[in-house]
C-alpha cells in the first residue's frame, strides 16, 4: 500500500526519447496522466474502454519504472512484493486486470496459511500461536483448531464480530460493481461513499466504531491494532473505513500477482495505447484558456485537454496556475526493511530462533522500533528472507541486536498512504471548473489497490460524461469496448 525510492528495485524500464529539443508545445493531447501507479493505469484503462475513440493519451512517470506503489525487490534470486502486497478474494477489479492480462495469481502457500503469530509488547510475546514443524496436513488441522479455540478463549466473542463488521462493509463496497446503468457517476468523494452506505465510517474512528459495537477492549488493544499497524501503519485511532478495509486484508484467501502486483499497471497502460513518458516528472501545470500546458523537469511542454493527477497531492512538487486548494493532509511513511540472516532469539527474550513466530506483531507503544517483522522465505536453518516495517528508518546498530546475521539488507521508504483521522476531509475530483481531476481524493477513505481502480473507474465515467455535456450523479449508457491497444510498451 506505497510512493517509493525506486532505486533498488529490479524491475525493468523504458525510456521515452525527447521530443522537444527546443521545448516548445507539442501537438494537442486529449488526455495527460501524471501517475503510473494503479490509479493512472487503470484511468486509462476504463477511459479507452468507455470511449475507445479517445485521440491521444500520454503519462508521466517521475521514477524509470511504472507501478507507483507497486513495486518488487529480488533477494537471493527470489521475488518480493516491496509494497503494495495483497488483494482480496473481492477485489473484482484486479481480478478481471489479472484474467485480462493472463497473469497468474498467487495465493497463500501451506506454509502462509498456517504461520505462526506472536504479540510482541517490547518485552515479553502477549500471545503466541502454537507451530509445529510437521507438514502432515492432519497434524496442521488440528493445530489450526486448538490456535482458534485459544484466540477464543482469549478474545471470546468479539472474535466472531469482528468478521461480521468486515463483512458488512465489503457487501456494501461490492455496489461499486454493479452495472453503469444502475450506478451514478460521482463528482465528489463523499457522494460516492454515502451511495455505498459506507461514509459514516469516515466520521468516527475505527476504536470509537468497535467500542459502540461492544468489542472486548484486549481485542481491539492486542489482535485488531496489530492488523492496523501492519496494514497502516497506525494504531486504531484511524478513521473507521480505513480500518475496516485493514481487516480485510487479514482474512483469508488474500492473492498477488505472480512475479509483482506491478505487472497490472505494465499490461493496463500496454493495453491502453498510451504515450509513455518514464523519468518525465511534471514541474507545472498552467489553466491557458480552454487548454492545460504541462512543462516537465526535463525542459519539454506539452497541451493538454484534461490533466488527471493519479499520484498522491500531499508530497508532489508540481505547480499549479491559477493554485489548486485541497484539504491540508500528511502521508503514513512506512518504512520497508529486507533484511537476509538470522533474527537473535535473545532479542524477544527467547533460547532459540523457532520460537520466534513467523509473524512478530505489535501493540501500539512508542517504545516500539517496528510494527511487524515476517519471515518471507526460508532458505534453510540458518539462512531466512525477513521483512520488517516500521515508522522510522531502522539503523544498523539496531538491525544488529534484531539479527545474529545480517547479510544483505535493503531499505525502501514509502510515502505510502495518507495518515488517516476522523472525521476525515476529503480533496474534490474535481480541481477546477474545467478539466483537471484528482484520482487519488479516494484515498482518504481507504488507500488499497483496488479502492483506486474503482475511483479511476468512476473518474473514468465522469470525464466522458462532462465532456459529452451530462451531470454527474446520473447513470449513462457510455459506450463499451474491448479493442486492442495499438501502441505496446514490451519492455516493460
Amino acid at each position: 500500500m506505497f510512493t517509493a525510492t525506486l532505486i533498488t528495485l529490479s524491475l525493468l524500464s523504458l525510456t521515452i526519447p525527447s521530443s522537444s529539443s527546443d521545448h516548445q508545445p507539442q501537438s494537442t493531447t486529449d488526455v495527460c496522466i501524471i501517475g503510473s501507479g494503479i490509479a493512472g493505469s487503470s484511468l486509462a484503462h476504463f477511459l479507452r474502454k468507455y470511449s475507445p475513440t479517445t485521440a491521444q493519451i500520454r503519462m508521466f512517470e517521475r521514477h524509470p519504472v511504472v507501478g507507483g506503489r507497486m513495486a518488487t525487490v529480488t533477494i537471493a534470486g527470489e521475488t518480493f512484493e516491496a509494497g503494495a502486497s495483497i488483494l482480496h478474494p473481492k477485489n473484482y477489479h484486479a481480478l478481471n486486470f489479472t484474467h485480462m492480462l493472463n497473469l497468474k495469481v498467487k495465493g497463500p502457500s501451506a506454509s502462509e496459511s498456517s504461520f505462526s503469530l506472536g504479540i510482541w509488547d517490547g518485552q515479553k510475546f502477549l500471545f503466541k500461536t502454537i507451530d509445529s514443524d510437521s507438514k502432515n496436513q492432519i497434524v496442521q488441522y488440528f493445530i489450526s483448531l486448538a490456535n482458534s479455540i485459544r484466540m477464543l478463549f482469549r478474545y471470546g466473542v468479539s472474535l466472531l464480530k469482528m468478521n461480521n463488521f468486515v463483512e458488512v462493509t465489503v457487501d456494501n463496497f461490492l455496489k461499486y460493481y454493479e452495472s453503469e446503468e444502475s450506478r451514478p457517476i460521482f463528482s465528489n468523494v463523499e457522494d460516492m461513499l454515502k451511495w455505498a452506505d459506507l461514509y459514516n465510517l469516515t466520521t468516527h474512528t475505527l476504536e470509537e466504531e468497535l467500542v459502540g459495537l461492544k468489542f472486548s477492549p484486549l481485542l481491539i488493544q492486542e489482535l485488531i491494532t496489530v492488523i492496523t499497524r501492519i496494514n497502516y501503519g497506525q494504531s486504531v485511532r484511524i478513521s473507521g473505513l480505513a480500518g475496516a478495509v485493514s481487516l480485510a486484508g487479514s482474512g483469508g484467501d488474500l492473492w498477488s500477482v505472480e512475479g509483482g502486483n506491478w505487472q497490472m499497471a505494465a499490461g493496463l497502460i500496454n493495453q491502453s495505447d498510451v504515450t509513455l513518458h518514464l523519468q518525465e516528472e511534471i514541474s507545472s501545470n498552467t489553466n491557458v484558456g480552454g487548454f492545460y500546458e504541462l512543462k516537465s523537469t526535463n525542459g519539454n511542454s506539452y497541451t493538454c485537454q484534461i490533466t488527471v493527477v493519479a499520484t498522491p497531492l500531499d508530497e508532489l512538487t508540481t505547480q499549479f496556475t491559477p493554485e489548486i486548494s485541497i484539504p491540508e493532509r500528511k502521508l503514513q511513511h512506512t518504512y520497508a526493511t529486507f533484511v537476509r540472516g538470522l533474527l537473535n532469539p535473545a532479542y524477544f527474550g527467547l533460547n532459540s530462533v523457532s520460537d520466534i513466530p513467523e509473524l512478530v506483531g505489535t501493540i501500539e507503544s512508542s517504545e516500539l522500533p517496528f510494527t511487524c517483522i515476517s519471515v518471507l522465505k526460508e532458505h534453510n536453518a540458518n539462512d531466512f528472507t525477513y521483512k520488517l516495517f516500521s515508522r522510522q528508518s531502522l539503523t544498523d546498530a539496531l538491525l544488529d541486536q534484531i539479527f545474529s546475521i545480517r547479510n544483505e539488507t535493503i531499505r525502501i521508504n514509502w510515502g505510502a498512504y495518507p495518515h488517516y483521522h476522523a472525521p476525515e476531509e476529503f480533496a474534490p475530483f474535481m480541481l477546477d471548473d474545467m478539466h483537471l481531476y484528482y484520482v487519488n481524493a479516494f484515498e482518504n477513505a481507504a488507500s488499497t489497490m483496488e479502492t483506486s481502480a474503482v475511483a479511476a473507474e468512476n473518474m473514468a465515467r465522469l470525464i466522458l460524461s462532462r465532456l459529452a455535456g451530462q451531470q454527474p450523479l446520473g447513470s449513462y449508457g457510455l459506450k463499451s469496448s474491448t479493442s486492442d491497444s495499438n501502441l505496446q510498451h514490451p519492455e516493460l
